[in-house]
This record gives C-alpha cells, sequence and structure tokens, in this order.
C-alpha cells in the first residue's frame, strides 16, 4: 500500500475528488494539485460557489430538473411548446438536449431507468407524476429520449405501456449512424438499427 504524501486534509480533498464521475485516482491528484497551486484564484472562489450552490438548489417538483427555483427555469419559460413532453432519466441528458437546441420542449427527469439487476424498480422512477401530466390536455405528444441499453429499453417500453390509454403520441430518438460516423467503425447493433430506421432522401 503506497504511503501518505500529505496530510490527512489533502489526501481527503483527493479522495472526494476521486468520487467525481471521469475523475480517477491519477486526474483527482492532479486537480487537487492544481487547485492548491491556484488557491486564491480558484479553490476559495469555488468553495464560495458550492456552499452558495448547497444553499439554493432545489429540485423542480414540475419536471425533475435541477435549479435554483421551483418551478424550474424551464417549466415557467412561456416560448416553450407545452404540447411536447421529453422524457429523459437525469438531469445530465436534460442538460445535453438542451444544448443540442434541436426542440423548444418541456421536459420529466424519471430519475434513474428500470434495472432490476440494480434493485431499481417503477417505484424508484418519477412514473406518476409522469403519467399526471400525460393526462393534462395540452400534452400531445411523449419523446422517450432514454438510452440505448437494456435499461434504457425497458424504461420506454414500461413507460409505453403506461400510456397507452391516454391520447397521446409516444416517440423516441432515432438510433443509427451518428453525425460524421464512418460504416467501418460502428458496431453491428448500431448498423442494425440504422437500416430498420431508414427514411427517405
Amino acid at each position: 500500500m503506497p504511503r501518505a504524501v500529505a496530510g490527512p486534509e489533502i489526501e481527503r480533498l483527493i479522495q472526494l475528488l476521486a468520487r467525481v464521475p471521469g475523475l480517477g485516482p491519477r486526474s483527482a491528484r492532479r486537480a487537487a494539485l492544481h487547485l492548491i497551486k491556484k488557491r486564491e484564484a480558484l479553490m476559495a472562489p469555488l468553495a464560495g460557489a458550492l456552499d452558495e450552490a448547497l444553499a439554493k438548489i432545489v429540485t423542480c417538483e414540475i419536471c425533475g430538473n435541477i435549479d435554483v427555483r421551483n418551478p424550474c427555469t424551464i417549466c415557467t419559460d412561456p416560448t416553450r411548446d407545452p404540447s411536447v413532453l421529453i422524457v429523459v432519466a437525469d438531469v445530465a441528458d436534460l442538460w445535453a438536449l438542451e444544448r443540442a437546441g434541436a426542440m423548444n420542449a418541456r421536459y420529466h427527469v424519471l430519475g434513474g431507468t428500470l434495472s432490476p439487476l440494480d434493485g431499481v424498480g417503477p417505484d424508484d422512477l418519477n412514473l406518476s407524476t409522469l403519467v399526471g401530466r400525460a393526462h393534462d390536455g395540452a400534452i400531445k405528444e411523449v419523446v422517450l429520449a432514454l438510452g440505448a441499453t437494456v435499461d434504457g429499453q425497458t424504461t420506454a417500453h414500461y413507460i409505453t405501456d403506461l400510456l397507452r390509454d391516454i391520447d397521446v403520441k409516444v416517440t423516441r430518438l432515432a438510433h443509427g449512424v451518428p453525425v460524421g460516423g464512418e460504416l467501418d467503425y460502428l458496431d453491428e447493433g448500431t448498423l442494425a438499427a440504422a437500416l430498420r430506421a431508414r427514411t427517405t432522401f
């Protein structure tokens, strides 16, 4: 076992940074060293921003997004199309779709996907609120923007069954060849999905 090279406070900082997705132990060490070297320019403002965020961030009671207001900025935006509801697994997916800027719709965050192996069942997801929102006469289309994983597709099928008796159109994201993708580098599943979802040119 390697010996500690710094005091317990610095080791704790490294351990906490290593828990951030995308940062492993080595990246966390580099990040910690950078923060320490730039403590006046980075660490103090970061600590202040974290304190402020902890005090103000809330989960939107309508859609499940996180924001500093409830209802969130998206739910209170009058320019958004109230007839389209995009269902995502997590807030990160919502933010990714917003960055793409392809649709100006409203969202619903499930808080995960069904995963029996991980003990995540229907009661663990924000499904009852989704059904309630779908009953709203203003919503005409529910877009299932869930991952092309087994859990994502299982969740999509489950939601489709939940919404079967409601007068809404249920659609899903297209699957297939990514923009700029070379066919030779794609897996067989992606190519098969692209062929099945082919469109008129």
